[in-house]
């Protein structure tokens, strides 16, 4: 065994240990990566490719359910072969989730068991609310804490106005300033990081995140490449990878997303539009729609200035994007439970010859 490997060093606690059987044999393992079909897992005996037992795909009845990046899993090491053999996975304590995209009704774990979020969004033309807005929900539905970073302040003019803009959605979460041009630019980062915590960093392509994460590491781990001419960064990022840090804790790199859809999260919404729900709850009917009924404090805000149509519309389309996928989400758990239960009278039906 190599005794410089320790898997408490990739988070692994008593949590986790308690949902182990005292007398399995099975080794606690955690996801690093994945390719495809394989997964790049690291245990106390050390760094092993896996792959998913036969047993593990049947019962998996949505993607879900399947490891992803930062999961711990019990696999059978397999000493004499090639690839160690998941064959469970360990609640998660958190999970950032999305609509996969382009697939309408399936969900995708971006990160599991991540105990910060850094929503990285960066000073110039990436600047946008209303997407800061969605990735606040989701991050707040994920179990793990939100914390914005805006990267490139130095290609940005009106920090100040940036900065002010940001805390009007962003309740409750810390906003930090990083720059990938002074050496000291990431700073801000190293309170939130400490031994034992995962990270997960989500943006857009080109934020700056693996430059980031370059410099948490000390070294050139990941790829990075200049701005492009219109001023957006060029992706790098191919795969979700969890790094450990020198100084002790993890952190996650993650692909750009082009989409960032709703898959019930609707405490996230709540908790991210507080102040909406809050002027909502002064209407003078309980069941108001918010468009005509007397009394609407909705209006009435909206009216005043007190509540921007922008804003309003963000919580009202992030909403009905979340209620349609609830909808859809019990159809297909509904549809998934079906398939299996006929898959099993098949299967213990005679054969006739």
């Amino acid at each position: 065994m190599d005794n410089s490997i320790n898997i408490k060093k990739y988070g692994f606690s008593e949590v986790f240990l308690n949902e182990i059987s005292q007398d399995s044999q099975l080794k606690p393992a955690r996801v690093l990566s994945q390719e495809k079909s394989f997964y790049r897992i690291i245990t106390d005996n050390g760094e092993k490719l896996a792959e998913i037992s036969g047993k593990f795909r049947f019962h998996a009845a949505t993607s879900s359910e399947y490891p992803a990046v930062g999961d711990f899993v019990l696999v059978n090491w397999n000493e004499s072969g090639n690839s160690a053999i998941i064959e469970s996975l360990l609640p998660r304590k958190s999970a950032f989730i999305r609509k996969a995209a382009g697939e309408p009704q399936q969900e995708q774990v971006i990160a599991a068991n991540i105990d910060i979020v850094f929503l990285c969004m960066a000073c110039n033309n990436d600047f946008n609310l209303r997407r800061l807005e969605r990735y606040i929900s989701i991050a707040w539905d994920s179990g793990a804490m939100p914390v914005v970073v805006l990267t490139k302040s130095d290609l940005c003019d009106g920090l100040e106005n940036k900065l002010s803009e940001v805390s009007s959605v962003a309740f409750g979460v810390d906003v930090l300033v990083t720059t990938a041009t002074e050496e000291n630019g990431y700073e801000e980062l190293l309170p939130f990081i400490s031994e034992g915590k995962t990270i997960a960093f989500i943006g857009s392509s080109g934020v700056g995140k693996s430059t980031l994460i370059n410099r948490l590491l000390g070294k050139e781990h990941l790829k990075t490449n200049g701005l492009r001419n219109d001023d957006k960064g060029r992706h790098t990022t191919t795969r979700r990878e969890l790094l450990l840090l020198p100084s002790g804790g993890m952190v996650i790199d993650t692909p750009g997303m082009r989409e960032l859809g709703m898959w019930d999260n609707d405490a996230g919404i709540e908790r991210t539009f507080k102040d909406i729900e809050e002027i909502a709850s002064q209407c003078k009917f309980r069941n108001c729609t918010h468009i005509n009924e007397p009394g609407c404090a909705i209006q009435e805000a909206l009216e005043t200035g007190d509540l921007q149509i922008d804003r309003w519309q963000s919580y009202q389309k992030l909403k009905a994007e979340n209620n349609y996928m609830e909808d859809k989400e019990s159809f297909m758990i509904a549809k998934g439970k079906r398939e299996k239960e006929i898959a099993k009278l098949i299967r213990k039906m005679p054969i006739r010859h």
